[in-house]
């Protein structure tokens, strides 16, 4: 593996920290050749040496370590982590001509993207006449151009697999350039492995790369022809012992704390063959003690050179993180480990100790991703659908937390200097609620929640200081999915529920933004009881085809065996046709894909098989 010079100094080098490369990130004793200096605020500072960096790690770990190991006590305990009133008419008509639902998601690469311009890792890709997709660790390349897809080649990928994790990218892939990435996850969900083939002869590849890195994989991006992985590394697994006998706490716990003691950085930093990848230098360590100890790496290459890597990183393990196209912020997570409560209600993820989620902001540029600001907001981030960014204001959509009210925000941040500054915000949405979707637009945000009844909220973001709610709509079920399909119209997929809030199964609602002081409902499609709409978990199983006005997505229904179906929305006139076309089986479900292809046609790829789909 081969480190460049931007990446031992991308922390260091936005703040002038003259550290010597080459400093050994596993040796306790390598002074730094300058006295360590502060980031650009307090949020986050480097340290002065990798000896301080171990013992930053050490010191936080030693408040959460106990007889019976994490999480301090003999407790049962279990880990957190995986996951205003209407304007008035009169105003309401200059607000509808500045608002727009113009934002595009299609991506060239046949996924379907969370944001215009930064592709996702998927299990299908496409590029002119060529596809590509995983599938049991092999990655096939097939030709798309004639009247049947032909398989071109097959190549063996060792550990090109996912664990079945919900949210796991392994087993995925990105194309640029030519070339191939493709990301495993190992059995344990630990470590991923980074492999780079080369397919400028799709029908001979070769592998050109694969690099092992001991950490988990929880985003993949593509901006340009730069691949960022987002890498969590959480509490070491050490052999902890257990009470036993009169004195058995004490003892128990004075050992495991020994053991955290003798803990290296190769314990806490992800690693290559038993070595950090990320240089001491390029670990920003928060500030606030109270989020989740580990640690988050950002991991920037180009394909075409694979082992020339950027590296920079977080001293905090959290899997909520977002990307825009210059931009890339990490939404810190609560402690891995929480009290059982003998609450049935209760949302845990997210779960936020000081009512405060903390947000670092960094700069994207080519390869380098460097920190640049951090804020915090009042309650929890549940995922990456709540953050957006446009035009510099970053907006949050926000569940309740011991420092709000029971209701859900959405909020404006904006950099001013080095600081996240709340700039507007709107509350009160969804009182006794939970955030079900969110989708955004250059300036309006679409919020759902769910209890009993799905409440839409249209909020004006034009002003981002001045953000305002402007129409509602209440009506039984929830979107956990929304897409736009143009200016005036949404689609939602999600759950249809009795008024008493009993979900009964999968729906898809086509909603009319015309006028967002009174956003309406104007059909639904209903399927049978006891099904789920793959796109609420997947927004992957929905491919929106704007020329024929049809949306496919996939449908499924059972447990312990599963049948899945393509649901073909013909849209016409406000109105939406229905046709199911049954399709697969059992887990193979999950990673059925529908992508448009060049010819026009759209390829079906489904368990076994790479077909076209008839529309």
């Amino acid at each position: 593996m081969t480190t460049t010079v931007a990446a031992a100094t991308t922390l260091a080098a936005a703040v002038g920290v003259g550290y010597a490369l080459g400093n050994d990130p596993g040796s306790r004793n390598v002074p730094p050749t300058a006295p360590p200096i502060a980031l650009a605020n307090a949020d986050l500072t480097v340290a002065g040496s990798c000896d301080d960096l171990l013992d930053s790690y050490v010191e936080r770990a030693l408040e959460q370590v106990g007889p019976y190991g994490w999480g301090g006590g003999g407790i049962v305990m279990f880990g957190s982590q995986s996951d205003a009133e209407s304007p008035s008419a009169s105003a309401a008509g200059s607000e509808r001509s500045a608002v727009t639902t113009s934002r595009s998601t299609s991506n060239e690469s046949g996924t379907n993207v969370q944001e215009l311009g930064v592709d996702e890792s998927d299990v299908v890709k496409v590029a002119g006449s060529l596809l590509l997709r995983m599938r049991d660790g092999e990655l096939l390349a097939y030709d798309v151009s004639g009247d049947e897809p032909s398989l071109l080649s097959s190549t063996r990928i060792d550990d090109a697999r996912g664990n079945g994790l919900v949210g796991d990218p392994g087993g995925e892939l990105l194309f640029v350039g030519g070339r191939a990435v493709v990301l495993g996850t190992s059995d344990d969900g630990l470590s991923t492995t980074i492999t780079t083939v080369d397919l400028s002869d799709p029908s001979s590849p070769s592998i050109v790369d694969a690099t092992t890195i001991r950490g988990r994989a929880s985003a993949v991006r593509l901006h340009g022809d730069v691949v960022r992985v987002v890498l969590q590394n959480g509490l070491p697994e050490l052999d902890f012992s257990y009470p036993d006998g009169t004195l058995g706490q004490i003892r128990s716990r004075l050992r495991n704390r020994s053991l955290v003691r003798d803990t290296t950085l190769a314990d806490w930093l992800p690693t290559v063959d038993g070595d950090p990848l990320v240089d001491c230098e390029d670990v920003a360590v928060p500030d606030d003690e109270e989020i989740a100890l580990g640690t988050t790496t950002v991991v920037a290459f180009d394909p075409a050179s694979p082992t020339s890597r950027t590296t920079t990183a977080v001293a905090t393990d959290s899997d909520t993180s977002y990307f825009s196209t210059d931009r890339f912020y990490l939404a810190a997570g609560g402690p891995q480990w929480g009290m059982w409560d003998d609450c049935l209600d209760c949302r845990m993820g997210g779960f936020a100790p000081t009512g405060t989620t903390p947000i670092f902001a960094f700069a994207l540029d080519r390869a380098e991703t460097t920190y640049v600001a951090s804020g915090e907001v009042e309650g929890t981030i549940a995922d990456r659908w709540s953050m957006d960014a446009v035009g510099g204001s970053l907006r949050v959509a926000v569940g309740p937390s011991s420092e709000t009210g029971n209701f859900n925000s959405v909020l404006t941040l904006r950099e001013d200097g080095s600081d996240l500054v709340e700039d507007g915000r709107v509350d009160d949405l969804g009182v006794d609620e939970q955030i079900k979707s969110v989708r955004w637009f250059d300036d309006l945000a679409i919020v759902v929640t769910f209890r009993q009844t799905d409440p839409l909220y249209a909020i004006d973001l034009s002003s981002p200081s001045d953000p305002r709610l402007l129409g509602e709509l209440k009506i039984p079920g929830f979107s956990e999915y929304l897409h736009p399909l143009g200016e005036h119209r949404l689609i939602g997929m999600g759950q249809d529920a009795s008024l008493d809030g009993m979900t009964r199964g999968a729906q898809a609602a086509l909603f009319d933004v015309t006028d967002l002081t009174s956003p309406r409902q104007i059909d639904v499609v209903r399927y049978d009881r006891d099904t789920f709409a793959g796109a609420g978990a997947d927004p992957r199983q929905f491919t929106w085809l704007p020329e024929q006005r049809v949306a496919l997505t996939v449908v499924s229904q059972g447990w312990s065996g599963t049948t899945g179906w393509v649901s073909v929305l013909s849209l016409d006139d406000g109105s939406m046709t229905n046709r199911m076309v049954e399709v697969e089986h059992g887990s193979d479900v999950a990673d059925v894909r529908l992508v448009p292809v060049a010819s026009g046609k759209v390829a079906l790829v489904t368990g076994e098989d790479v077909s076209f789909f008839r529309v």
